[in-house]
């Protein structure tokens, strides 16, 4: 895909796909790579401009993410980023010692507006700090451009050799004017275009399917949710009819949500297939109150499932994966650790006759894969859908797994879930959702005592779902929610609201 590219080079930092997603939003193309990367390699890939993270390392040890000096001779604009920041001014020469004093969190920060980086913001904003070393002395060339009550060197730089280095974050939210500050990075010092739309992706993503299927039949695994939509969307555009859509309904899912995904796509130029198993699976998790058995009775059922349908189809040529960006980085960039080696339905290519996988979506963070839905024209309920986890409400409800319980839980969700959006809360709180407890408590309803479950409400913010707080939602929202669903939900009698945070608590309680 032509497009102009910035590099991400990745020495350990937790914002890296942050960083990334602030530059796509700024309408330039960006991706992540190592540290590790060749020389050779990066200047293969003709960047319009680099910007190295920050890190959690010292870069004076020896064992610390590095890089080699070459990289500043290449004429590519460079952003060095706090622990970027450092490695720049290390290896140039400048000298980087422990701070006196360290510095976490929102500071006010001087900047020098006569520098192209500062010119467009207050001589004076809170930016985000979080470092114990800094820079004490600049290498060769280069000029101080901002700095704090404790930091001599919040921002240099060297416009001659177009190298740039600020010791704050820009890419998070708490650094007042980080955007403004990105884009003098990206228009002002590396002249891009910004010719990255989600119009223009979608366009060369359906011609780039197009083009490599040829006549070939695609088969899909459709989930029904966010990501699994969009490709079938994009592949049904590219390919048409071409394609097959199985749609596993395993009978975990959310009020309504199989009729909604069957109608999304009944109408549109493809094959759907859609597979009521929900019996199959409740039979297998008969008894099963353990949440990791319940994980991979359910996988493995649905491998069987697909099996049993793939095997009608006969031989395809393509497999479609809803792989995306996050995906990819998190099955390993730089020093850190792998958090999952990526499979989008594990196992299924082991049971599907195909001779390849494609994933037109493998670019893409979890925003911009919603954007292209809405560029698709997918419809308002599966592009801006919650994330739904594969084993749906098994993992939902607490203990063993009934039909009645998987009833409860569905009509509470719905209330919950409704009237969230009636308060216009659904593009605010990025996750929300019921959990049908295990736990039963005594209740009064009417002249009649009860003695029945108990609901747990979760609902979070966060931006990357590796950390999340939970939702304020307002008292009488809350208020609206629990009156409706002990009254309209039959075997509920007590609702409470999680107001943990991640960590310590994951967001799912399973």
């Amino acid at each position: 895909m032509k497009y102009e590219l910035v590099i991400v080079l990745d020495f350990g930092g937790q914002y890296n796909q942050l960083i990334a997603r602030r530059v796509r939003d700024l309408n330039v193309y960006c991706e992540v790579m190592s540290y590790k990367t060749p020389i050779s390699e990066i200047k293969e890939k003709k960047p319009v401009g680099i910007i190295f993270t920050g890190g959690p390392n010292s870069v004076y040890l020896d064992a610390s993410p590095t890089i080699t000096k070459e990289i500043f001779d290449l004429d590519i604009p460079i952003l060095g980023i706090c622990y970027g920041s450092q490695l720049m001014a290390h290896i140039l020469g400048g000298k980087v010692a422990p701070a006196e004093k360290s510095e976490y969190g929102k500071t006010l920060v001087s900047f020098d507006k006569t520098s192209l980086m500062f010119g467009d913001i207050p001589e004076k904003s809170i930016a985000w700090m979080s470092h114990t070393d800094r820079i004490e002395r600049v290498p060769d060339g280069f000029r101080i451009t901002a700095h704090t009550d404790a930091c001599p060197v919040a921002a240099m730089e060297n416009p001659e050799k177009k190298l740039y280095a600020v010791q704050f974050h820009p890419e998070v939210q708490h650094t007042e004017y980080g955007s403004a500050i990105l884009r003098s990075f990206l228009y002002n010092v590396c002249k891009t275009k910004g010719d990255w739309s989600m119009k223009n992706y979608a366009e060369t993503a359906v011609n780039d399917v197009r083009r490599k299927v040829g006549d070939g039949k695609v088969l899909l695994a459709l989930s029904g949710g966010v990501d699994s939509s969009v490709l079938a969307a994009l592949l049904s555009k590219a390919v048409g009819n071409r394609l097959t859509c199985i749609f596993v309904d395993h009978g975990l899912l959310r009020k309504n949500e199989g009729d909604e995904v069957e109608a999304a796509f009944k109408d549109r130029d493809l094959n759907f297939v859609r597979v009521d198993a929900s019996e199959r699976f409740l039979s297998k998790l008969k008894d099963i109150t353990d949440p990791e058995s319940k994980r991979k009775i359910i996988g493995e059922e649905f491998i069987r499932v697909f099996e049993d349908e793939a095997k009608k189809i006969g031989k395809v040529d393509y497999f479609a994966q809803g792989t995306i960006y996050p995906d990819v980085i998190e099955s390993g960039s730089g020093d850190a650790a792998v958090i999952k080696s990526h499979h989008n339905v594990g196992g299924l290519p082991d049971y599907v006759d195909f001779k390849e996988i494609i994933e037109p979506l493998r670019l893409l963070f979890k925003d911009e894969v919603r954007r292209l839905g809405e560029e698709l024209g997918l419809p308002d309920y599966l592009v801006w859908r919650q994330p739904f986890p594969g084993p749906g409400l098994a993992i939902r409800i607490i203990g063993d797994i009934t039909e009645e319980k998987i009833h409860i839980l569905q009509d509470a969700d719905y209330i919950f879930r409704e009237e969230i959006a009636k308060a216009g809360l659904d593009r605010t709180i990025n996750q929300y959702f019921a959990v049908l407890t295990s736990m039963r408590s005594v209740g009064v309803m009417g002249d009649f005592r009860t003695y029945d479950y108990t609901l747990a409400l979760r609902a979070v913010t966060t931006t990357d779902f590796m950390t999340a707080d939970f939702a304020r939602i307002p008292y009488d929202v809350l208020s609206t929610v629990s009156a409706r669903i002990v009254n309209e939900v039959s075997g509920i009698n007590r609702i409470t609201y999680d107001i943990t945070t991640k960590p310590p608590s994951t967001i799912e309680w399973e």
